[in-house]
């Protein structure tokens, strides 16, 4: 699974999600692309389940870019753990996702209908709504 080989601090706090993305909001490397439309943290499991689903769907025909990494810790105290004494430890990763980001992309010679179904199994593993988009019709983080 992915995760970052080291950070810089352990913990993190949580942050918002304000706003739109506008860093790595087009389609560049591929033909299709996986957009966000709501703001949500993806995990690291859901970003492996739906490379697995990608992958296999593709058949070893064509090319695959992953475009968030999870680089943010999410820490959780045990179960039935008194409050107090400090913060809990790093339980998952994930990948802060606004709308408009573009998550995975797909191409490199691969057929239209072979794509559009890999990133439409894809859709499936994410908890936020997500749209497939081309490298031409792009629009906005609405949808």
């Amino acid at each position: 699974m992915l995760m970052p080989k080291r950070v810089k601090w352990r913990k993190q706090m949580r942050g918002r999600m304000k706003g739109l993305s506008y860093r790595g909001s087009e389609v560049i490397f591929g033909d299709l692309g996986l957009k966000a439309l709501e703001p949500g943290w993806v995990t690291a499991r859901q970003i492996e389940a739906a490379r697995r689903a990608i992958v296999r769907t593709m058949r070893r025909r064509g090319k695959f870019w992953i475009r968030i990494f999870p680089d943010k810790p999410v820490t959780r105290k045990p179960a039935e753990t008194r409050m107090g004494k400090g913060k809990g430890n790093v339980e998952y990763w994930v990948a802060v996702v606004r709308p408009g980001r573009i998550m995975f992309e797909v191409g490199g010679g691969l057929p239209l209908e072979v794509a559009q179904e890999a990133l439409r199994l894809a859709q499936y593993k994410f908890s936020i709504k997500t749209k497939i988009v081309g490298r031409l019709d792009q629009s906005g983080g609405e949808g």
